[in-house]
């Protein structure tokens, strides 16, 4: 995947039984971040909450997934996700992510609620690492983010058309 000057290289793990929990308003800033969400990121809370989910975006994470997490969050959906993100230090480590809206009294969505769990690493190295890497090439390809971005996302879709399966059938397969 892409080399950043900001990048270890040394990924970080957690255990299978620890849950990485973290919410935010409906722009992506954090609202609540768990202990294990600041170990792992490196960070305090202080330095996370009012700040951008994004501040532990990897270089090496394609756009077009979090294209397709905005797009079905935004929609009142839940989403499973593999991603990979960002310490402070530079060091990376991988999450399976379950984002939920989070609704008021009234059923209105008023920020979103994210669990991760540690991802099965053969998941990871015989799928999700190959896809995203051929995701991010793609990307990369373009002059413009945002048409990197969508021509990553129409692999995403080319994809699960070609399989004639939904986004959310793939990720269960995966499991």
């Amino acid at each position: 995947m892409a080399q950043d000057k900001s990048l270890t290289g040394v990924e970080r793990t957690f255990e299978n039984d620890e849950i990485i929990v973290s919410k935010t308003d409906l722009k992506g800033r954090m609202t609540y971040v768990n202990d294990v969400f600041l170990k792992l990121a490196d960070y305090t809370e202080s330095e996370c909450l009012g700040e951008p989910h994004s501040k532990i975006r990897n270089p090496d994470m394609p756009r077009c997934i979090f294209k397709l997490l905005w797009d079905t969050i935004e929609d009142g959906k839940e989403i499973f996700a593999y991603v990979v993100n960002r310490s402070a230090n530079g060091d990376h480590y991988w999450v399976l992510a379950h984002v939920t809206p989070s609704r008021d009294a009234s059923g209105n969505v008023v920020g979103y609620h994210s669990n991760r769990r540690v991802p099965d690493r053969q998941i990871l190295d015989n799928t999700i690492i190959p896809l995203y890497k051929n995701l991010l090439a793609e990307e990369q390809k373009h002059a413009n983010a945002k048409d990197g971005m969508e021509a990553g996302f129409k692999m995403v879709v080319d994809l699960l058309a070609e399989n004639n399966m939904e986004y959310d059938e793939f990720i269960a397969g995966l499991m």
